[in-house]
């Protein structure tokens, strides 16, 4: 991709009539900066150049376009992947268990999350990460949108990222979030004790064609997996961390009263009673009976 990004500036560079000292002069870089951009060598393109040398050349966000694409070259072959699968999943689960998933944090808490990389280089590169991570949730609100579930960890809400402020309006977001029909947010409380996800996060996604893949991540790692028989028994573990945690209903109920500084641990209410305030709630609405997982069970209909 850098090499085609590369081509593709020299060609526009050509039919412009522009040297390279004088396209660098437009962009505000040395002369060798665009003679390693097109040449695919040394340092990567930034998005601010990338947007730069889009105007400077007339390529109407061609180049913004394919910034991504380069940008994601910095990444290992597993990483790079899940990226291509999560941009064609029709459905998405995962469990975070220290932070928010990046699709639906906000971007005070993105730079926040993305300047704890003890290896990141410069602000300009931080940028460039929040850039991409935004971009990202634009297919949220795009025509083929995935489902998304999301379980978090109930230290995800205990852990203020970027400070009270920033994560008063994560949470704001989180609940705005849940609200849309194809997004489901779930919280699984300390009281459920250890369970087998505990190392990191962990992401199932569903492909158009029906296939899935499963993803796992630590503070310093990353996993691809895409044997069957393996991504099978990471659905399961999902399943039963779904089960575990609060319904939809109380986890919005919780994450509110965290919001709001009114949330005390010792008011989680014990399983039994979540099961019986959740089943409660469904038949006030007309619902049916409840499933392990928060879900209903219509009711059958009494024979004749």
């Amino acid at each position: 991709m850098a090499a085609l990004f590369g081509a593709r500036v020299r060609r526009l560079r050509t039919a412009a009539g522009l040297t390279q000292a004088e396209l660098g002069a437009k962009t505000h870089v040395v002369s060798t900066r665009i003679t390693q951009i097109e040449r695919a060598s040394g340092a990567r393109p930034t998005l601010e150049l990338a947007r730069a040398l889009d105007v400077a050349l007339g390529a109407d966000d061609l180049l913004v376009e394919l910034w991504p694409y380069v940008y994601r070259e910095a990444f290992p072959d597993w990483s790079r992947r899940f990226m291509e699968y999560s941009e064609r999943a029709v459905a998405i689960r995962q469990y975070a268990a220290h932070v928010v998933p990046g699709l639906l944090q906000t971007e005070d808490y993105a730079r926040a999350v993305l300047g704890l990389d003890a290896l990141l280089d410069s602000e300009e590169q931080l940028e460039e990460r929040l850039s991409a991570r935004m971009g990202r949730q634009e297919r949220l609100s795009s025509p083929d949108r995935p489902e998304l579930c999301v379980i978090l960890d109930e230290a995800v809400l205990r852990r203020p990222i970027g400070g009270h402020a920033v994560m008063r309006k994560q949470l704001a977001r989180l609940l705005n979030a849940a609200e849309e029909r194809h997004i489901t947010v779930q919280i699984l409380p300390f009281d459920q004790g250890g369970h087998e996800a505990m190392g990191g996060s962990l992401t199932v996604l569903v492909m158009p064609d029906s296939s899935e893949v499963a993803y796992t991540e630590g503070s310093d790692y990353g996993q691809l997996i895409e044997e069957t028989a393996n991504v099978s028994r990471y659905k399961v573990i999902y399943d039963r961390l779904r089960a575990a945690a609060l319904p939809p209903i109380m986890s919005l109920d919780m994450i509110r009263s965290t919001m709001e500084g009114n949330y005390r641990g010792a008011n989680v209410p014990s399983r039994s009673d979540r099961r019986r305030l959740a089943q409660e709630q469904l038949q006030q609405s007309g619902g049916g009976r409840l499933r392990g997982g928060g879900g209903r069970i219509p009711r059958r209909r009494p024979r004749p």
